[in-house]
């Protein structure tokens, strides 16, 4: 298995999953090394940290910024983006939302919610946290509830409401300042919508 994203390079050896940020040709050559390796350190960082805190990520089993190659556990289930159904999705969502809730306590935004990003084994695995970062902000918590939302809305149309609302119930259940999160997620909303009008 191989992809590529913005950012890296992905593939399996085994039971790893093997993840490289090449070079960027159009940056400066300091300023990209520079920009991968602290990228590399605080993907490394935040997935050492959630895995020593229980989290469901996977295990690290090295890193180098020097090679800018993080090698890590293979995780064995679907992604949500295929498991999802109108059977599951709302116990999916409310699981989903507890967890975002423990990053959000711990001080992490994710950076990329997306049921692409979550693998479905005896339970939910958060993956990908190459966008991720530390922040207790109201403002990039909302900002990471959003994104959940739009890609949601985007992938699973038919169930994305209902999946959603349940997202919703979980993160309030389980985190102490979720109403003023969900407010400036609005707020967030908002200022999308009138970007859109804008620009049209």
């Amino acid at each position: 298995m191989k992809e590529s994203g913005a950012e890296a390079r992905i593939h399996t050896e085994k039971n790893s999953v093997i993840k490289h940020r090449p070079k960027k040709s159009y940056r400066i050559e300091a300023i990209d090394k520079n920009i991968r390796g602290f990228r590399t350190r605080r993907e490394t960082k935040i997935l050492e940290t959630l895995f020593a805190k229980g989290f469901p990520v996977p295990e690290v089993f090295s890193s180098s910024d020097k090679t800018m190659i993080i090698r890590m556990e293979l995780l064995k289930g679907k992604k949500v983006r295929d498991a999802i159904n109108s059977k599951n999705c709302s116990k999916l969502g409310e699981e989903i939302g507890r967890k975002i809730a423990r990053l959000h306590s711990e001080g992490i935004i994710h950076g990329d919610l997306t049921t692409s990003n979550m693998i479905l084994t005896d339970e939910v695995y958060f993956i990908d946290f190459g966008l991720s970062f530390f922040s207790t902000k109201a403002e990039d918590r909302a900002v990471d509830l959003h994104l959940m939302k739009e890609t949601a809305a985007g992938t699973h149309p038919l169930l994305s409401n209902k999946f959603f609302s349940a997202i919703v119930k979980g993160y309030k259940e389980s985190f102490p300042d979720a109403n003023s999160v969900l407010e400036r997620m609005k707020a967030v909303e908002e200022r999308g919508r009138n970007k859109k009008k804008m620009s049209s």
